[in-house]
């Protein structure tokens, strides 16, 4: 079942990329205080994740947290290694917090995952943000398979 507006957020294990190395944290304490910005990729390093998805949660961050947003978080379902490099090269190391499920069981629980087999990349999470109040999702933005439209930073701004 997909996560709905209204809905709690779930908790699951998962690993932070920080400056330190990776860091296991749970997704209760990551997403559960304030208003945060959540945005998920398939994949690190993919083309449209890279050059259009977290480039443009980078580049709207100080615009995000004007309108009230206290946390921006991307996640994929790749390692914090593969995260933490991706942060830094796209420069937004201090800006976005990354989020690496691993093993996909967080996208799993969120009912947000698709099948990229196809493409050798196995199970990935679907593109898609969400706004979060306290672990409570009040918007929901699922992207259609191969679109990048409603899970923007520019669409979630106007949604804030």
């Amino acid at each position: 079942m997909t996560i709905a507006v209204g809905d709690k957020i779930p908790n699951q294990k998962v690993m932070l990329a920080t400056e330190n190395g990776p860091e296991q944290a749970e997704t209760a304490d990551i997403l559960g205080k304030g208003r945060v910005a959540l945005f998920s990729v398939p994949g690190a390093f993919t083309p449209t994740c890279s050059a259009k998805h977290l480039p443009g949660f980078v580049e709207q961050a100080d615009a995000l947290k004007a309108k009230g947003v206290d946390k921006i978080v991307c996640m994929s379902v790749n390692d914090a290694f593969v995260m933490d490099a991706w942060a830094k090269s796209q420069n937004a190391s201090g800006k976005i917090e990354m989020l690496a499920d691993g093993n996909g069981d967080f996208a799993r629980a969120l009912g947000l995952t698709m099948d990229g087999k196809g493409f050798g990349m196995g199970e990935r999470s679907q593109r898609f943000s969400l706004v979060i109040e306290d672990g409570v999702v009040k918007e929901l933005n699922v992207e259609a398979p191969g679109a990048f439209d409603v899970s923007s930073a520019e669409h979630m701004l106007g949604q804030l």
